[in-house]
């Protein structure tokens, strides 16, 4: 039988490139985007498609229900890759704009892991895999509602891991350093409307992040996302999937320092990532 995915985000960069190469792979793919712009276009591409915001509980409901009905109740994989990143000194995230970066990057992924676990352990093997980052091990300055969010999903996924020892259920975590998308692009949007630079203590800081936010230029050793798609496609069929595929020359190499390094001297390097 074909084997069917499912995956989050699937507008644009990861996501878009991930499920194109699963499908030309011959994967089943639904490809869920939260705006109807961007199913449409993705049905017109021979995909799958449907709402998902991972905000909404409702929306998740919907999701999993179509998937029980359109697959019979059972589900090959799991790829969450939803995501986005709020920038801003920790001292300039709000209550609320931290939780809106949790209720998308780990409370709707959580709830919509759950809610499909049942469809995964119907078959004899299945797999979740969950899109993290280098910044899910290494904190880089004004990124703290991301770090966070990406430190957390890595625990819950090893708690998850090991709590599914013993099924057919197989657990990976992808950690993409730089990566060609429109993660820059959603960032600065969020940066604009949650962060009040002109009141920070980091006001003169932020214009430099803005231009960053605002450049086109790719950030040092960026790997286009098709990068991620050969992480995913190893994670989906070997047999012995790795816990964690780590993407681009920087995670790799922040891995390494961190594991060397004593915490002070990662830190003053850490320090001189802009």
């Amino acid at each position: 039988m074909q084997k069917t995915l499912l995956i989050t985000g699937c507008s644009s960069g990861i996501g878009y490139t991930c499920a194109h190469m699963a499908k030309e792979a011959g994967y089943r793919v639904f490809a869920t985007a939260r705006k109807p712009e961007d199913v449409a276009r993705l049905e017109s591409e021979g995909f799958e498609s449907f709402l998902l915001d991972l905000d909404r509980s409702d929306s998740i409901d919907a999701a999993v229900a179509r998937i029980r009905e359109v697959t019979g109740g059972r589900l090959y994989a799991l790829f969450n890759n939803g995501a986005y990143g709020q920038p801003g000194a920790v001292e300039d995230l709000s209550r609320e704009v931290l939780r809106q970066q949790f209720e998308t990057n780990l409370f709707g992924t959580h709830e919509l892991t759950v809610k499909l676990l049942p469809l995964l352990l119907a078959g004899e093997e299945a797999r979740i895999v969950q899109n993290s980052s280098l910044l899910g091990f290494a904190a880089l300055r004004w990124r703290g509602a991301y770090n966070a969010s990406k430190f957390a999903l890595e625990g819950l996924t090893d708690t998850l891991r090991q709590e599914l020892a013993t099924t057919g259920v197989k657990v990976s975590i992808i950690e993409p350093g730089p990566v060609r998308s429109r993660f820059r692009v959603n960032a600065l949007a969020k940066f604009l409307e949650n962060i009040d630079r002109e009141r920070s203590r980091h006001s003169g800081l932020y214009e430099a992040k803005l231009k960053q936010l605002r450049s086109d230029k790719d950030a040092p050793f960026t790997l286009g996302p098709e990068a991620v798609g050969k992480a995913l496609l190893h994670a989906l069929e070997s047999r012995h999937p790795k816990v964690r595929y780590r993407v681009t020359i920087p995670t790799h190499l922040f891995y390494w320092l961190k594991k060397c390094l004593p915490t002070t001297w990662m830190d003053a390097v850490l320090k001189r990532v802009e």
